[in-house]
C-alpha cells in the first residue's frame, strides 16, 4: 500500500503538504460524518480550496480509495513499530490503531458498497499481512488463544467499533473486555 499512496502523493513540497492535509481532513470527516461527509468541508478542514481537493482527487471514489489505502499503510507501519515489543502489548497496540482505522473504513465501505475495487482487495491483504505475525507471535508465546485467526480477531474488533458509544472511554472499556477474553490467563 505504501507504493500506491506514494504514487498518488505530489512531489513538490507545498503540493505534498496539501495532499497530506486533505488525507487527514478526509479521515476525520469520514469518521465523524460517514460517507456523506462534504467535500467542501474536507477542503476547508485541510485549509485548501475545493479546486485543490479535485486536483488531488478527481472523484469522490478516488479520495475514498486513497484514504483507505493510507489507513492500511499506517496499520502496516504500526505493526512494524510494535514488532519488538512483548507479544501481548504489541498485538493490543496494533489493535488499538485498528480501531481508529475501522471508524474510517466503515464510512468508506458504506460509500462503495457493492463495488469491486482492486485497491480495497490489496488493502485487505496488506492489513492481514501486517496483523497476522503479531497474532501468531502472541499465540506462540502462550498469551493469546490459539483457536482464533486474524480474521476472527479483526471481525470481533470491527463489530465492537461498529456500535455507537456515548463516549470514547466506554468504547475503549468494551474493547478491553473483549480483548481480555482473547488473552490466555495463567
Amino acid at each position: 500500500m505504501s507504493e500506491f499512496v506514494a504514487a498518488q502523493r505530489p512531489r513538490r513540497a507545498d503540493a505534498a503538504r496539501n495532499f497530506d492535509a486533505l488525507l487527514l481532513a478526509a479521515r476525520a470527516a469520514f469518521a465523524e460524518h460517514g460517507a456523506e461527509a462534504s467535500l467542501e468541508d474536507i477542503a476547508r478542514r485541510a485549509g485548501v480550496g475545493i479546486g485543490t481537493l479535485y486536483r488531488n482527487f478527481p472523484t469522490r471514489r478516488h479520495l475514498f480509495e486513497t484514504v483507505y489505502a493510507n489507513e492500511v499503510d499506517d496499520l502496516g507501519r504500526v505493526a512494524a513499530e510494535v514488532a519488538d515489543q512483548p507479544p501481548w502489548p504489541a498485538l493490543t497496540a496494533w489493535l488499538r490503531r485498528f480501531v481508529e482505522y475501522a471508524m474510517t473504513k466503515r464510512a468508506i465501505r458504506e460509500a462503495l458498497a457493492g463495488e469491486e475495487s482492486t485497491v480495497f482487495l490489496a488493502c485487505l491483504q496488506s492489513m492481514y499481512d501486517a496483523g497476522t505475525p503479531l497474532l501468531l507471535r502472541a499465540q506462540q508465546a502462550g498469551e493469546v488463544r490459539t483457536d482464533m485467526s486474524i480474521d476472527d480477531l479483526l471481525r470481533m474488533v470491527s463489530g465492537i467499533t461498529s456500535v455507537a458509544y456515548p463516549s470514547m472511554e466506554q468504547r475503549d472499556r468494551v474493547l478491553g473486555i473483549a480483548l481480555d477474553g482473547v488473552r490466555v490467563h495463567r
